[in-house]
C-alpha cells in the first residue's frame, strides 16, 4: 500500500471529517468533538497545515496545525492535532509520517515552535517533550509538550483558538 501525503483540498473535508471521528471513537481521552474542532478551525481560517494521507485513493489520515497564543507573548507557535489516522491503518507509520511532515511544513513557515497535548511516548519520538515553564491549564503537565524549532523556550499558559471549545453534541 503507498501513502501519500498532501495539503487538503475542499473535497476531502467529508472524508477528513469521517477519519477523525473513527480514529477518535473509542478513545477514552477524547470528547469527541474533533472533527468539529478541524471544521471550526477551517471556517475560521486558522487551520495553518492540513495534511491528509490517501491511500488507494481514500484519505486514511489527517494531521492539522494552528496558531496558538503564549501568556509571555511568544510569537509564532502552532498547535499539533487533531491527528487522526482510520483504525484499519493503524500500525503503518501513517501517523508518524504525517506529524513528521506537519513539523517540517512548519519549520518551513519559520515556525518559533509547536505544542501538543497527546501520549508523551508517541510524541517524544519527534522531539516534542513537556517543559515546565509551558503550561495547558487543566491537563497533567506530562501530556503536554514542545518543541522549539528556531528560538527559546517560551514560558507560560498557552491557549489554542475558540475553535477548540467547540462541544461534541
Amino acid at each position: 500500500m503507498s501513502v501519500c501525503l498532501r495539503h487538503e483540498t475542499p473535497a476531502d473535508e467529508a472524508a477528513i471529517a469521517a477519519v477523525t471521528i473513527a480514529a477518535f471513537r473509542n478513545a477514552a481521552h477524547s470528547g469527541h468533538n474533533e472533527h468539529r474542532i478541524v471544521g471550526a478551525l477551517r471556517a475560521a481560517g486558522k487551520l495553518t497545515v492540513s495534511l491528509v494521507a490517501e491511500a488507494d485513493g481514500q484519505v486514511v489520515g489527517h494531521a492539522a496545525a494552528s496558531p496558538v497564543t503564549v501568556s509571555d507573548g511568544a510569537q509564532g507557535w502552532y498547535g499539533l492535532g487533531p491527528v487522526s489516522v482510520s483504525p484499519e491503518h493503524h500500525g503503518r507509520g501513517i501517523g508518524s509520517s504525517l506529524v513528521r511532515e506537519v513539523l517540517r511544513l512548519l519549520v518551513d513557515r519559520h515556525a518559533a515552535g509547536c505544542v501538543v497535548l497527546g501520549e508523551p511516548a508517541y510524541y517524544g519520538r519527534f522531539g516534542l517533550c513537556p517543559q515546565p515553564g509551558l503550561v495547558l491549564p487543566g491537563v497533567p503537565p506530562e501530556y503536554f509538550q514542545a518543541l522549539a524549532f528556531r528560538s527559546t523556550m517560551p514560558s507560560g499558559r498557552v491557549s489554542y483558538d475558540e475553535a477548540f471549545m467547540v462541544s461534541a453534541e
